[in-house]
């Protein structure tokens, strides 16, 4: 294969036992996808890996071949016949984690999407920077898909087109992603999280309707400033009133939106990109005055304990970002660390403030790293609460008829645990 190919000359490469770096998030080659799905016998028996994020990634690897395999990071409804059959590892790491794992994987191919080079001979990796250097260094070979469509940005890592083994070159559309439709309850719920916030905060932040409305609720603050994993389209918003301003105001590892709006972070000095390996470094993070994480969970227990990743027995995600974002928060200088989740489930059956975590939930963030947990009810500030206190507090916020349902459990739990001295 020559320097210069194209995506099917790359697949026609692969062997049975390779092992396949395929980006996730917006790094994803749809180019590269779709030459896979032209010789879907060149991934008999190969092994994809990438960090592929289940409500933004939804391209099917495993359905390539019969004999198809996957190293991954997050659960995701296309994983879970996979992981029947034999063919799906579920690494159960959070981002940091992952970072580190990819970069122990002997990896045979990697395929990374980027800019076309500059006048340098440097291409930028554009609105996804996060897992690539993990790769990058170590590879055996190393294939870049250049894409006209990819918007050049600033960023601490981009690649030298003289280090590549190949390159095609071929325009395709990039992964896009819809935050939703907020409603009035999401409102109000984002207005409580917001009255958290200061001016000159340093936000870190995920994706999903609610963070779209905490975004909303901002557009008062003023100096306000972004560290997190990624940025979504709503951010647009705070860049236009003047919430958020400046050259890097906004450092991310990545961007999810509309084309529009990867146009919009390819033209504004606001944006500067950072891979895992420091956007998810709890020791930088950690000497950021202000910081403020703000993340969401599946359920909160009276303890403080955290599930963000699995919901009625079944695991749904994984952790991603969480541990590093919310640690950080809690020992930045004046800095804070938010957990916003709805107080019911969608269909209203269900508490989101639970008793106690059982054995159909996981602990993500133990109750030692609780701060503040915000539902649309109200916000509980654990921090330097008792026991009771704090359990007194979380009830307080849950939805108000399951109020005395959780009080009679925590009694329960009290005279149990607590007076017997188990905990």
């Amino acid at each position: 294969m020559g320097r210069l190919c194209t995506a099917l000359q790359v697949v026609g490469t692969l062997r049975p036992n390779t092992t396949v770096y395929v980006p996730g998030m917006t790094g994803e080659s749809l180019s590269f996808l779709r030459a896979l799905q032209a010789s879907p016998e060149r991934a008999e028996d190969v092994r994809f890996v990438g960090v592929h994020f289940p409500s933004v990634n939804r391209s099917d690897y495993l359905g390539i071949h019969p004999r198809a395999r996957q190293r991954a990071y997050f659960m995701s409804p296309l994983s879970r016949d996979g992981i029947a059959q034999g063919r799906v590892e579920i690494v159960p790491l959070d981002y940091p984690g992952a970072f580190r794992d990819l970069q122990a994987t002997d990896i045979d191919l990697a395929v990374l999407q980027v800019s076309p080079p500059d006048e340098r001979g440097m291409c930028s990796t554009g609105i996804c920077c996060d897992f690539h250097p993990a790769v990058w260094a170590s590879a055996r070979r190393r294939i870049l898909h250049i894409n006209p469509a990819l918007p050049r940005t600033r960023s601490s890592f981009s690649v030298p087109f003289a280090e590549c083994d190949g390159a095609f070159e071929e325009q395709s559309e990039l992964v896009t992603f819809d935050s939703g439709i907020v409603d009035d309850t999401m409102m109000q719920h984002a207005r409580l999280v917001a009255s958290q916030i200061r001016d000159g905060d340093v936000l870190e932040f995920g994706i999903g309707k609610l963070q779209a409305a905490v975004l909303a609720a901002l557009r008062n603050h003023r100096r306000l400033r972004v560290w997190s994993g990624m940025a979504s389209e709503p951010i647009v918003q705070l860049l236009d009133s003047g919430t958020i301003s400046g050259r890097d105001s906004i450092e991310i590892g990545v961007a999810l939106g509309s084309s529009s709006f990867y146009d919009r972070v390819g033209r504004d000095e606001a944006f500067y990109f950072r891979p895992v390996s420091e956007t998810h470094d709890v020791r930088r993070m950690m000497d950021i005055e202000n910081f403020c994480a703000i993340n969401s969970a599946v359920e909160v227990d009276l303890f403080g304990q955290i599930n963000a990743d699995m919901a009625g027995g079944r695991l749904i995600a994984g952790v991603g970002g969480l541990p590093a974002f919310a640690s950080a928060g809690i020992l930045a200088p004046r800095g804070r660390s938010i957990i916003a989740l709805p107080a019911t489930t969608a269909d209203g059956k269900a508490s989101r403030i639970v008793a106690h975590l059982g054995n159909e939930s996981l602990c993500a963030i133990p109750r030692h790293g609780a701060d503040r947990v915000i539902t649309e009810y109200g916000i509980a500030s654990l921090k330097g609460l008792s026991v009771h206190a704090r359990a007194e507090a979380l009830i307080s916020i849950s939805a108000p008829r399951f109020r005395n349902e959780l009080a009679q459990a925590w009694a329960g739990i009290a005279a149990r645990l607590i007076t017997s001295g188990q905990v």
